[in-house]
């Protein structure tokens, strides 16, 4: 429960304001090319494959996913289906149109909306939006996690893993560490 200001905010010092959060950015599985509107294309063969080893990926991080968001996407819906049953339980889930196609702010001001309740969510979009969100909030990083990241350049199936502490409304660029980056085919 978060200790809220007068301006409506949360104080200074309280549980919320110093939360430890977590925020897994997962790229949704590889997608056919087909005649259908982006929005709906479906995974293609090795999307299908590559997603329950994701789902595998993510319980072996350890991390309690407790809210996952998830694009209105066929390609990103199908994904999280083949994944989320890897995991040792189930999260909640919410399915936001806003992801599709979404910039880097419409991505910080959507999790910003998040219930500081909440402390580890997992995304599940599209790129560019993926990679420039962790390549934002990733202040700092351990090893070499982020040139690895910029090199790759987000690959379907790719995680990123960010650390921070604070309240979602006060997610801004360089607020987290990037403490995990995998790719399937790496």
């Amino acid at each position: 429960m978060s200790v809220a200001t007068s301006s409506g905010g949360t104080a200074p010092g309280s549980p919320a304001s110093s939360a430890a959060r977590t925020i897994v950015l997962l790229r949704h599985a590889k997608a056919e090319w087909s005649d259908e509107s982006d929005h709906e294309r479906p995974l293609a063969e090795r999307g299908r494959k590559d997603a329950p080893v994701v789902g595998r990926q993510l319980a072996g991080t350890g991390i309690p996913i407790d809210l996952a968001i998830c694009s209105t996407a066929t390609r990103t819906r199908e994904t999280w289906k083949l994944a989320v049953h890897e995991l040792p339980h189930r999260p909640r889930t919410s399915y936001e149109e806003r992801l599709y196609d979404a910039s880097l702010g419409e991505l910080i001001a959507l999790l910003s909306e998040t219930s500081d309740e909440v402390n580890n969510v997992l995304v599940i979009g599209h790129n560019p939006g993926m990679h420039a969100l962790a390549d934002a909030l990733a202040g700092e990083t351990e090893g070499d996690l982020l040139p690895r990241m910029n090199r790759s350049g987000f690959p379907t199936s790719a995680f990123a893993v960010i650390a921070f502490n604070g309240s979602w409304k006060s997610l801004e660029h360089g607020v987290g560490t990037l403490r995990d980056f995998w790719t399937p085919h790496s």
